[in-house]
């Protein structure tokens, strides 16, 4: 028999005949001939009323007796859901997270998934049962009650589909699928059919509220399909899977981060353990760190900038101020005042001209841009806050994401295009390691012959990025990494970008053009350097990954000369004659989380 894994969020059993509404999604698939395992989540607003009773008898409630408490919601609905089923005339069993042996770690209130032991659930699932499993909730090795933490039911659901070797996990909730864009903010948007595991991270660490990072990082780690489905209606819905839906479209989706702030730290010493000092302090107080834009210096000094949810500005200045005083760097300047605005898709990967594109109709629009970064699949700028919304608007439509593209394929198609099916054997026993999600790194790249361009005094006006990087791509460069950061000199920012060693001599000739025509301050490059990338799965929620990167850096006397982080990668450049060595070092380093 084929097994189903779904899981049903809280608005989607909110009340009594929400959940009757899910027991027959359950029974539904039960009947075609389907062992199904049901997660479900909390009932509406029930863990935040929890929350605000917790607080109303102290103001800091121990994060174990939180735990406690906020896991009693998923009990309430596991029963009810096993309940309703019952009454329609089929078996049903409900259990909880320790009922199902998920054991976590210690960490309370954001539990990571070390083994879960499947035996009881297969055997009431031969019997004949629907299992209703208790999302967000585990149990450590001296039994205390674990939660774990934002989107956890959906991290329950994939664990359990990928120790299960279910056939799909099914995600119900208030929304059909996928889109191109949050619906809600562009009415234009587009359900696609297939997003990938890549693409699908990008978009949740950028607001894609649809799916929670952590879940995805499962699936991508395992080969679990998941399909995102309406709670309320048939409708087909998306499936996120390795593939991609189209190879032709260099983008699949839009996303606006609003509450972004900029702090840029000035006048940093260019020199060998700076970026630590600043992310260590800054990830010491818990704060998510999102661009990270450390442009080449000058002089010896640099600037270092990066954004936060604006929330957290005051408590990353006072972070920001510590560093100054450590490493001598000049002064701090801050903007909470800004969006970010970002293009996803692996098509980038594979064609030229996407990051001009961009820049394009945001120029066109009369959007200025104050930081830009970029990563294979993905390029972010941000933008003022009060352009946000425009912003998004004319970037979806400029990749007409609105429209299905020729070669779109769904994934009846690519199931058919896979030549052939994964051993799930091997797939469950790599499902034994004494870590479900622990982090598991892909690789550790160097690329080697790289020459770096740097433009000055760029002003900071809309259009400048579009502007420069059509003559760039005039001139036939590829450009591989694109930072923009603030400049703090005259209000001028400076772009730098990285390019083969072989287009260096082209690539300068084409910047002193640049120079003169909209009158820089001048220009710098290097034909002596390298990238360093770590890339893998769980670079998001094992916050550690830039930290430790920086120290083994720091520690081995290698300066960074430009920082670039996404979803999935942290990337840096280094002097290329350090860049074997330092390779060798990330690797020892990080040996124990490199997929072999």
């Amino acid at each position: 028999m084929s097994l189903i894994v779904q899981k049903f969020g809280g608005t989607s059993v909110a009340d009594v005949e929400k959940i009757r509404a899910a027991a027959r999604k359950a029974i539904r698939a039960h009947t075609q001939g389907n062992q199904v395992v049901t997660v479900v989540s909390a009932m509406g607003k029930n863990t935040d009323r929890l929350v605000e009773l917790a607080y109303e008898l102290n103001d800091r409630p121990p994060a174990r007796e939180m735990d406690v408490l906020l896991s009693t919601g998923e009990q309430v609905t596991v029963a009810l859901m096993a309940m309703a089923i019952e009454s329609l005339g089929y078996m049903a069993v409900s259990l909880t997270g320790a009922q199902m042996g998920i054991r976590t770690d210690n960490t309370f209130t954001k539990a990571r998934i070390q083994s879960i032991d499947t035996q009881r659930i297969q055997g009431y699932l031969d019997a004949g049962n629907i299992v209703i499993a208790a999302g967000f909730q585990g149990i450590d090795d001296d039994f205390n009650i674990t939660t774990l933490g934002r989107g956890g039911s959906d991290t329950t659901a994939v664990a359990l589909a990928a120790v299960l070797g279910a056939d799909t996990c099914e995600i119900y909730t208030d929304v059909d699928g996928v889109y191109t864009t949050d619906p809600r903010l562009l009415p234009e948007a587009r359900r696609v059919e297939v997003v990938s595991y890549d693409e699908m991270l990008e978009l949740a660490s950028l607001g894609a509220g649809v799916m929670h990072n952590r879940s995805i990082e499962f699936a991508k780690k395992f080969g679990v399909p998941i399909h995102v489905r309406s709670s309320f209606s048939d409708t087909t819905g998306s499936m996120i899977v390795a593939e991609c839906e189209s190879e032709s479209s260099p983008v699949c989706g839009a996303a606006m981060t609003k509450n972004e702030a900029r702090v840029t730290i000035l006048g940093v010493p260019d020199v060998p353990g700076t970026s630590l000092d600043i992310f260590s302090r800054i990830a010491d107080r818990k704060i998510a760190v999102d661009m990270i834009v450390q442009n080449v210096g000058t002089e010896g000094r640099a600037d270092v900038s990066f954004t936060v949810p604006s929330s957290e500005l005051a408590v990353t200045l006072e972070a920001a101020r510590d560093a100054i005083e450590k490493i001598g760097a000049l002064g701090v300047s801050s903007d909470e005042n800004v969006s970010k605005i970002s293009v996803v898709g692996l098509g980038m990967a594979q064609q030229t001209g996407v990051a001009h594109r961009m820049f394009s109709a945001l120029a066109e629009a009369g959007i200025n841009i104050y930081m830009i970064t970029t990563s294979e699949i993905k390029i972010s700028a941000l933008v003022p806050r009060e352009k946000a919304q425009d912003a998004l608007r004319v970037v979806h439509n400029a990749f007409k994401l609105e429209s299905v593209a020729e070669d779109a394929r769904n994934w009846s198609q690519i199931q058919h295009d896979r030549s052939q099916t994964a051993d799930l054997q091997s797939v469950v026993a790599t499902l034994q390691d004494d870590t479900l999600e622990k982090l598991t790194l892909t690789d550790i790249a160097l690329v080697p012959d790289q020459a770096r361009i740097t433009l000055l005094g760029v002003p900071d006006r809309p259009g400048i990025a579009a502007d420069i990087f059509a003559d760039v791509g005039k001139s036939g460069i590829f450009v591989d990494m694109i930072v923009q950061g603030y400049d703090g000199e005259d209000g001028t920012t400076s772009v730098s970008f990285t390019v083969p060693k072989a287009d260096y001599a082209n690539s300068r000739a084409v910047a002193e053009a640049l120079c003169k025509k909209f009158n820089l301050r001048g220009t710098d490059g290097a034909d002596d350097i390298a990238k360093l990338s770590v890339s893998g799965i769980g670079l998001r929620s094992h916050t550690s990954v830039g930290t430790i990167m920086f120290r083994t850096l720091a520690q081995a006397g290698v300066n960074i000369q430009m920082i670039n982080t996404s979803e999935l990668q942290v990337n840096v450049v280094i002097q290329s004659d350090k860049a074997a060595e330092t390779e060798r070092l990330l690797r020892e380093t990080f040996a124990e989380s490199l997929r072999s």
